[in-house]
């Protein structure tokens, strides 16, 4: 898959929840430079603020101690703009597997626990696994419908 005009941005923080704000923020400026439309962003930044909650609550236990890395990286793929974001946290890990369908019978009640499925319904491809540093990293891709000449660069 050939991939062209790669932009790369990084953050790392502490896990303080301030800084979901921040992330968002950036994450809205990248989805406008690859063209998502407005629905799309709206729901693209719904999973990346919960992914970021994810690491801080989930997986860094609210430690101050360990960090938050997310990485964004724009690029035009087969002639598709797209945004992927990679969220890693420091924590323990999961695994994917064991997590609770949030659509059962006996979690349909639950007040937590539908975080990934949400995830994985609003974005075009997410990848969940142990990171080699340590810690659980969830990496989730969003494709523009706009194509690569609807991408408003000056954004």
């Amino acid at each position: 898959m050939p991939v062209q005009d790669l932009q790369i941005v990084r953050l790392e923080f502490t896990s303080a929840f301030e800084m979901v704000d921040l992330v968002h923020t950036v994450a809205e400026h990248l989805a406008r430079t690859v063209g998502l439309d407005e629905d799309a962003w709206h729901w693209t930044g719904v999973a990346i603020r919960e992914s970021v909650i994810n690491a801080i609550k989930h997986g860094n236990r609210n430690d101050d101690s360990k960090r938050v890395f997310v990485r964004f990286e724009t690029a035009t793929a087969n002639g598709v703009p797209q945004l992927t974001i990679a969220v890693r946290d420091q924590g323990t890990g999961f695994d994917p597997e064991a997590v609770a369908d949030p659509l059962a019978p006996e979690n349909v009640l639950k007040s937590s626990g539908r975080g990934i499925f949400l995830i994985k319904t609003f974005m075009d491809d997410v990848h969940l696994q142990r990171a080699p540093e340590g810690g659980m990293e969830i990496r989730m891709t969003k494709r523009s419908t706009a194509g690569a000449n609807g991408a408003d660069a000056t954004a």
